[in-house]
Formats: structure tokens, sequence, C-alpha cells
């Protein structure tokens, strides 16, 4: 049943509908009920997250109580911090919650612990493949950080990793044979 194209009259027995009483309450509450159904949308927040204003994204951050928040963050990056929020709060400390937030702000990334690269213990570093991780990006996703992991552990450096496809050739020769040596004896 869609309430917005609701009709109570014709929801009525017939003998409800031969009343005058009926009538008028259903002429009366039918635009009261589609008007309820139109604003029980405004009501699923999460549900439109990806149509909400920027400022209502701010104010759900703090409602949230996400601290690796930036609000001068791009509004895609807002709205994926939001709806990660839950799994980083539940992991708040680990690894995995330190690669979402690097997902949420590089759109890729991972994270690689000491014993990983030969790093000194309690120590991580984070790879990623996103060429624009420099200048304030790097210092929001650096403050991100510190505000979801573990506090014994330190972040080493931001590794940004670059593949290229190009052409590359390369060639080489095998020779085999004999030296015979030809002396005249004199």
């Amino acid at each position: 049943m869609n309430l917005r194209n609701l009709n109570l009259f014709a929801l009525q027995s017939r003998h409800m509908q031969q009343d005058n009483t009926t009538k008028a309450l259903c002429a009366a509450l039918n635009p009261q009920l589609v008007q309820v159904a139109n604003d029980i949308e405004l009501c699923l927040i999460l549900a439109r997250l990806d149509r909400l204003p920027e400022n209502i994204l701010d104010e759900l951050a703090y409602e949230f109580h996400i601290e690796w928040y930036d609000a001068n963050a791009a509004i895609d990056v807002k709205r994926a911090l939001i709806k990660s929020s839950d799994m980083v709060h539940m992991y708040h400390g680990t690894p995995y919650a330190v690669e979402q937030v690097v997902q949420d702000y590089f759109g890729d990334g991972h994270v690689e612990e000491w014993w990983e690269y030969e790093g000194l213990p309690y120590h991580f570093r984070v790879v990623t493949s996103n060429s624009a991780v420099t200048g304030e990006l790097a210092t929001q996703f650096a403050n991100a950080i510190e505000k979801v992991k573990r506090k014994s552990t330190r972040l080493d450096h931001v590794l940004v990793s670059m593949t290229a496809d190009f052409p590359l050739y390369f060639g080489f020769a095998v020779h085999t044979g004999d030296f015979v040596t030809i002396e005249q004896v004199v």
C-alpha cells in the first residue's frame, strides 16, 4: 500500500460509505495522512545520506561522535566517513579502522604493520596509490589517523605507490661454439 496515494473512503465497507460522518472524516483525514507519509521520508536520515546537504552532514558527524571527521573535506569524503563510522567505532584502534579511514579519505589504501616491511616495533605505514595525497589532504589524513589508531602505535609514513604501463623492450643473444687452434708443426 502506498501511503501517498491513500484513499480512506475506498477502504470503508459499503455500509460505512453511506454514513455522512464517515465521509466527512475520510475527507478530512486523507490529506493529513498523505502529509504524514511525505514527512516520514524526512525522518529517514541515513537512507537519504547521499542527498543530504553539507551542513546536515556536519551535524550528523557531531551527533555520531566521529572524531576523525574533517569539516573541510570534500562532500563525498564526508558521506563516506559517516557511512563507515559505525564500523570504525566498533574496531577503533585496530588496523581495520585505520584502513577504513584511509579508504574513506583516499579512495584506496592499506596498512602495513612493522613486521611486514621490517620497521620498528609498534610502527606502521600506509600504502596508497592515490597521487593526490599531498598538502592539505595529507594533513587531513594524518589528523584523522591520529584519532583512529591505537595510541601505542606510530605512523612511520604514507607511501604513495604508483604504477604505470609502458613498453619495455629487451633482447639477448646466445652464441655457442668451439674455439679451435691450428698450429703448424715445424
